[in-house]
């Protein structure tokens, strides 16, 4: 069972809902939640003639249901399942005014607060001992556009859980995103994400 995105207040409320009604995953698997405690961090880069913006925010949240108690190398052999979130209204570039023009004029965030990834895993690959590339598949929405995308993300194991770095593109124009003339030569089309933070496993009620 795939649990649907929802806003921040009540995603956790469902996933518990969808837990109890995936009785497969939740007895054979093993949930992770992000830890909110770490020193998390998401950046995005735009490599652009002129400029070079980056952007960062630590505001990310999520979790990730395993097929099983640790990450195994191969395909899943039972559900899996993963959601991220990144609060957008908190990406900060260093200067104020060119703050204010990508939350409001670019992202909407009153509009459109969170990007979110909702998807499952595909496949697992072993990289060296304790650190993995794990292979998501799913749907991507920024900006109120939902876009199908397979992400890589490497694992190393950390204490009792994971430290994951994911890297990859989107194209500002794939979201509606709409950059006036004179940005493009500061703002290129491309953008670079990545994504570092922990996941510890999910405390029992």
């Amino acid at each position: 069972m795939r649990c649907p995105a929802l806003p921040s207040l009540t995603k956790w409320v469902f996933v518990a809902v969808c837990a109890a009604n995936a009785a497969p995953v939740h007895l054979e698997g093993q949930e992770f939640h992000v830890d909110l405690d770490a020193d998390n961090t998401v950046l995005f880069r735009s490599s652009a003639a002129i400029e070079v913006v980056e952007g960062r925010t630590d505001r990310i949240d999520g979790y990730i249901v395993l097929d099983s108690e640790r990450v195994e190398a191969g395909e899943p052999s039972g559900p899996t399942g993963f959601y991220l979130e990144v609060d957008l209204a908190s990406l900060d570039t260093g200067l104020g005014l060119r703050n204010r023009h990508m939350r409001n004029n670019y992202l909407e965030v009153q509009e459109f607060p969170y990007a979110t990834f909702d998807g499952t895993i595909e496949d697992v690959e072993t990289l060296q001992a304790e650190r993995f590339r794990v292979w998501g598949v799913g749907a991507m929405e920024i900006h109120g556009v939902s876009r199908e995308m397979r992400i890589p993300c490497d694992l190393s194991v950390e204490e009792d859980g994971y430290r994951a770095h994911c890297s990859f593109e989107v194209l500002l124009t794939d979201f509606d995103i709409t950059i006036p003339k004179l940005m493009f030569l500061k703002l290129a089309n491309e953008i670079r994400l990545e994504l570092d933070f922990t996941v510890r496993p999910a405390l029992d009620p």
